[in-house]
């Protein structure tokens, strides 16, 4: 089952998505594609590191994520990826030029085979005014594209508002 957490920053996403993978009843693999650039990334860093249960099993993945999920979907275990669009910035960062609609479609290949609970965290990028900078309105329609891709194969999508997920989608039932 694929579940897609969507919502802004400070929005209660990542509690949520928590709270889901500790229901689940299995272990948790927290896939965290966080890279620390600055003191304040760093905080919020330290932030959700005290926040997730100290049981749960971390890897660090800022950027090959989709062989991450085809190694991690083979377990039985709930994945917890925080978050995509962290990913999505190192991607931007990283490799600029490269076709992101090929990059997508890898990380929706490797979860073709999935035997497990995967839940992902995104930021809803596109609610606010257009963006001046050209890497900024990029940045915003890849993440739209991003998102929608997500949603279009996942089983349940939640938006995320001052704590509370509203339902957009689910076929589990």
């Amino acid at each position: 089952m694929i579940t897609l957490v969507l919502g802004g920053a400070r929005s209660g996403k990542s509690r949520i998505a928590q709270a889901l993978a500790s229901a689940n009843q299995l272990p948790v693999v927290y896939i965290a594609t966080a890279t620390a650039l600055d003191e304040e990334m760093a905080a919020r860093i330290e932030h959700h590191q005290h926040n997730r249960p100290s049981e749960w099993r971390v890897r660090e993945c800022p950027l090959d994520l989709a062989a991450a999920l085809q190694e991690e979907t083979q377990h039985p275990q709930t994945i917890l990826v925080d978050c995509l669009t962290l990913w999505l910035n190192n991607q931007m960062f990283e490799y600029p030029e490269q076709d992101f609609s090929t990059l997508f479609n890898e990380l929706v290949n490797s979860l073709s085979a999935n035997k497990t609970q995967v839940i992902f965290v995104a930021n809803e990028v596109g609610l606010g005014i257009i963006p001046l900078g050209e890497i900024s309105r990029k940045f915003v329609d890849e993440a739209g594209r991003l998102n929608q891709q997500l949603a279009q194969i996942a089983d349940k999508v939640l938006f995320v508002a001052a704590g509370l997920p509203l339902t957009l989608k689910d076929t589990t039932k």
